[in-house]
């Protein structure tokens, strides 16, 4: 792969050289590394957003390069590591045993009952932090090297190691967290990591000083709850609620400088799929009804930009294992990777 773009034709036909969007760069030439993570141990619904990386990957090449947000976005350079095969094989074993264990659970049972699960519970938690464990040192090696990253889930439990690396660096950020979920919960179903208690355990992290959710849906009690004795370190903007506001005729332009308010100067984007109105990805692990539209989305992303913050990392999980599913999620990451480069340039 050319690490020299002086020769590249942004308007012609994508090469499938291996690289997102078929571009002309490597490692060392790229400022943007994308990692895939091929893992959803976890999901308790719909499994196939472990090849989710791949769908994004091979839908890429589809896409044309002009950005409105940034024209020459594709100029800061993009490489997609190769998406880690060992790290999909261990998902395929993990996948079975904790299909096991939530097949017990909602069967009523208790895991200590005969056979007893809690020794592979134990596992699946251990192999789930080794991931994170690999991340974060994948991460924080890029983020060494002067380069930006993105990762590319997998269930949504795949960028805890990202949210790690970044707290090694940052003394203080935010999230903005698109999502139908608040995954807010501890420990779902057992599982110390599961995809639905991201968030939970990103607030782990004092750095993360603030996490405003857009798009919540589907809750539980216990969510809300959190939510509300957080002393406004999570600040949660309901779909129904937004709906309301828009029927109501609030423009929603208003709706995405109230949302941007609460955000300190540094912000990460965690984008679940299912955030979206789930035409948009129907394969996703866990689709609910309702849901942002994608221009909506990216409204809201460039409120973020004209704000004056600065993206600092992203990632995208729950994309499924779909071709259309591939596409959106494609064309996602490549808006995220050009509005975070408009971010860090001077005004």
């Amino acid at each position: 792969m050319s690490s020299q773009p002086k020769d590249y034709n942004p308007s012609g036909v994508s090469e499938r050289n291996g690289n997102l969007l078929g571009l002309p760069f490597d490692y060392e030439s790229a400022k943007l590394i994308v990692i895939g993570v091929p893992w959803e141990v976890t999901v308790s619904y719909g499994a196939g957003t472990a090849n989710g990386p791949q769908r994004v990957l091979d839908a890429s090449t589809q896409l044309d390069l002009f950005d409105f947000d940034n024209p020459e976005g594709w100029k800061q350079g993009i490489f997609m590591l190769e998406i880690p095969q060992d790290i999909l094989e261990k998902n395929k074993y993990y996948r079975v045993l904790a299909a096991n264990i939530i097949e017990r659970l909602e069967q009523g049972k208790h895991l200590t009952d005969t056979p007893d699960l809690t020794p592979i519970l134990r596992e699946i938690n251990q192999a789930c932090q080794q991931v994170n464990q690999w991340l974060f040192e994948k991460c924080q090696a890029v983020i060494n090297d002067g380069k930006q990253v993105a990762v590319i889930g997998g269930d949504h439990s795949s960028p805890l190691g990202y949210l790690q690396a970044l707290a090694a660096k940052y003394t203080n950020y935010g999230i903005l967290h698109i999502d139908a979920h608040a995954d807010l919960r501890n420990a779902y179903e057992g599982f110390e990591f599961s995809h639905a208690s991201i968030m939970f355990n990103a607030l782990k992290l004092p750095q993360i000083s603030k996490l405003v959710q857009v798009g919540l849906r589907d809750i539980c009690y216990e969510e809300v709850q959190l939510i509300a004795h957080s002393h406004n370190r999570i600040v949660a903007y309901y779909d129904s609620a937004i709906k309301q506001e828009l029927f109501s005729g609030k423009a929603w332009i208003e709706s995405c400088r109230e949302i941007i308010s609460h955000l300190p100067e540094l912000v990460y984007i965690s984008f679940d799929v299912d955030g979206l109105d789930p035409k948009l990805c129907p394969n996703t692990g866990t689709p609910v009804p309702g849901g942002l539209e994608l221009e909506q989305t990216f409204c809201l992303l460039r409120e973020l930009l004209k704000s004056g913050r600065k993206i600092i990392g992203f990632d995208l999980c729950e994309v499924g294992d779909a071709e259309w599913d591939g596409n959106v999620g494609a064309r996602i990451v490549y808006k995220l990777g050009n509005l975070m480069d408009l971010s860090q340039q001077p005004n």
